[in-house]
């Protein structure tokens, strides 16, 4: 049997022995310096085994470089061969431009914007620029850095030829360390005063406004200071908008049909020597206004050398009596109140009442009693005011009211004027009657356009604006808490519509016919206010405002021509229908197709109108009793009563 003893140990043989490193845990690993000290003695003792093994060390190495590097090329591969990525618009925009699209409405052109350009550029509705910031340079200098002022401002100068060189060495001589000397200069002089290289010359990045456009719609767009805010018009309404918001402002204004009412307004103005007039084109819907006319104007680009009269928006700062115009009002209120009707009649005579006379022109033409489209057709005063005293104060004053007449007209601009009109506790009969025919009160052009706009339009009274409305569709269809109070019913829009194209056709307003276009409205004629009071006696101003087309209203517009004078033309007459109408229709032509109205056939207008066809002197329908007429006569009471009064008065 085998021994069982244990075998004695052999000094080659491994033992568990724990040696003196092991006290304390495991071996420590031996430190860089160490690690090269081993390597030393082992390459000192077998240096053929240390290379062996460097050598394997390094095709190791390599292996590993060569599978990193192969997996970055197979990426590359796919990224840019086999599966590229599409890049991203912000990666690209700077460099390949964006191809071009059909516009047809100009819509693009509400994107313009300038880089690094503070104050918003100011667009017409259909793209169009009509006010915009370029960008410039300002020059100033540091005095304590300059060494020579003279010198310095002699070469200043030879770049800068307006410098006045006395006065720009005065301020480089000062104690300063900032002082401007010349401001809005070209970036090509900007790089020559650079190239002069004086120390202490510096620049300062900036923007200077621009209208280029020039005269069209100056008084609309205002002007901006030297600092570049607003301080008239659009640029001062919207001044903070227009410096917080770099998207464009789109304006209601059309350029093409500004520049064209503007235009054909110069024209009339020249030929018959008037000494400013004003005109006023506007959507019956939607307010829009598309052409706002002041004349004289000026150049925007030289708001601070224009004249005072040149500045003076006449459109809605000026206020003007609306003579014959305002009759308009006077039916409306009459039809929608129910105090009169269109075969009602009223007393032509001349009112006499104290030392006033209420009377028309001419009266050869009238009879004595004119039913209601006579008494527009024809523009009687007397008549008129017969109305008026049918309707009685309260509800006169209150309809003005409504209308907006007695209060400043909202609109963008902060020229926009109060009317003048009188107190209600000096609103009498007289008042009452002189009203009615457009004289004792005084309005702006805005306010008689947004009066006409609601008589046509089916009684909404809109709110003008010259903010253009989202008009991408040809057609803007309007919710009905959008139009504005609705004040004149459906029905009597229809017939004030068929009133003001009777006084074309067969009134006083035959010279505003413009063929193919159906329009209608209302002359208008007032003696203009002195300076110190008191009427100016063939001194007028001559007024006229209408729609087109009247079978389906689009467009109100207004024509006014301050202190005309007569031609031969005009046989030496001064009043609406000689001058203010034919320069209504002269706009109406021009501009018509501009907003895509094209005249009818003959044919085609002739049925319209026969359809809009109303008689100067309507039947009473049957089953009326008792109309308006001789014998019946409300407004002779008050006329007679008041005649009796100052008789009274005077005989005691």
């Amino acid at each position: 049997m085998p021994s069982l003893r244990p075998m004695a140990s052999s000094p080659s043989r491994k033992t568990n022995k724990p040696g003196p490193d092991h006290k304390n845990g495991p071996a420590r690993k031996p430190s860089l310096l160490g690690r090269i000290k081993n390597w030393w003695i082992e390459y000192r003792q077998n240096p053929m085994s240390w290379l062996e093994k460097s050598r394997n060390r390094l095709v190791y190495l390599g292996m590993g470089f060569l599978f990193l590097y192969g997996g970055v090329a197979i990426k590359a591969l796919f990224a840019t061969i086999l599966a590229p990525m599409a890049p991203l618009p912000n990666q690209i925009g700077n460099t390949i431009p964006e191809i071009p699209h059909p516009d047809p409405k100009a819509i693009a052109g509400n994107g313009f914007v300038l880089p690094d350009i503070k104050r918003a550029s100011i667009v017409d509705r259909n793209g169009q620029p009509l006010a915009l910031s370029l960008p410039v340079v300002q020059v100033y200098a540091n005095p304590m850095e300059i060494i020579e002022p003279e010198d310095v401002a002699k070469k200043l100068r030879t770049i800068l030829p307006n410098l006045n060189v006395a006065e720009t060495a005065r301020r480089l001589k000062q104690k300063k360390q900032f002082v401007y000397l010349a401001r809005n200069i070209a970036p090509t002089d900007e790089l020559a005063i650079n190239n002069l290289g004086i120390p202490g010359i510096y620049f300062e990045n900036g923007e200077q406004r621009h209208y280029p456009l020039g005269n069209v719609a100056a008084q609309i767009l205002g002007s901006v200071d030297i600092d570049n805010h607003g301080i008239a018009g659009i640029e001062k309404f919207f001044n903070q908008r227009l410096l917080a918001d770099h998207t464009p402002l789109r304006l209601s204004i059309d350029a093409r049909v500004q520049a064209a009412v503007r235009d054909e307004l110069n024209e009339a103005k020249l030929r018959f020597r008037a000494i400013g007039a004003s005109a006023i084109l506007m959507d019956v819907h939607t307010g829009e206004i598309l052409a706002m006319v002041s004349l004289p104007d000026y150049d925007a680009n030289d708001f601070a050398h224009a004249a005072d009269d040149a500045r003076f928006n006449r459109a809605v700062t000026g206020m003007y009596e609306p003579g014959s115009t305002f009759k308009l009002q006077t039916a409306a209120m009459a039809l929608e109140l129910g105090v009169a009707h269109p075969w009602d009649q009223f007393s032509t005579v001349p009112i006499h009442v104290g030392r006033f006379t209420i009377s028309d022109l001419k009266t050869d033409h009238f009879a004595p009693w004119l039913a209601l489209p006579s008494v527009m057709a024809y523009s009687s005063n007397p008549a008129s005011a017969h109305i008026a005293l049918d309707v009685g104060r309260d509800r006169q004053h209150d309809w003005l009211k409504n209308m907006g007449f007695l209060d400043r007209v909202p609109v963008e601009l902060p020229e926009a004027g109060r009317p003048l009109v009188p107190s209600l506790k000096n609103w009498g009969e007289t008042t009452v009657m002189t009203v009615g025919f457009g004289h004792g009160v005084a309005e702006s052009p805005l306010a008689i356009v947004r009066g006409t706009a609601c008589t046509g339009n089916g009684g909404y009274l809109v709110t003008p604006t010259l903010l253009a409305h989202d008009h991408l569709n040809d057609d803007v269809v309007m919710a009905e808490d959008q139009k504005g109070p609705h004040l004149i019913s459906s029905k009597n829009s229809e017939l004030l519509r068929r009133i003001l194209r009777l006084v074309v056709t067969k009134g006083i307003g035959k010279k505003a016919e413009s063929p193919g276009y159906l329009v209608g409205g209302k002359t208008g004629t007032a003696e203009k206010i002195g300076a110190h009071g008191g009427y100016l006696k063939h001194v007028n101003i001559t007024a006229f405002t209408g729609m087109f087309p009247m079978n389906n209203p689009k467009y109100a517009l207004y024509v006014m021509l301050d202190a005309p004078q007569g031609t031969a033309e005009t046989h030496g007459w001064t009043t609406a229908g000689w001058i203010a109408a034919p320069t209504f229709s002269r706009i109406v032509t021009r501009t018509a197709p501009m907003l895509g109205l094209f005249p009818l056939e003959p044919d085609k207008a002739q049925q319209i109108d026969d359809q809009l066809a109303l008689s100067l002197t309507p039947p009473v329908p049957p089953g009326v009793r008792h109309p308006l007429g001789p014998g019946n006569d409300p407004g002779a009471v008050t006329v007679n009563r008041l005649a009796a009064k100052h008789n009274a008065k005077h005989t005691h």
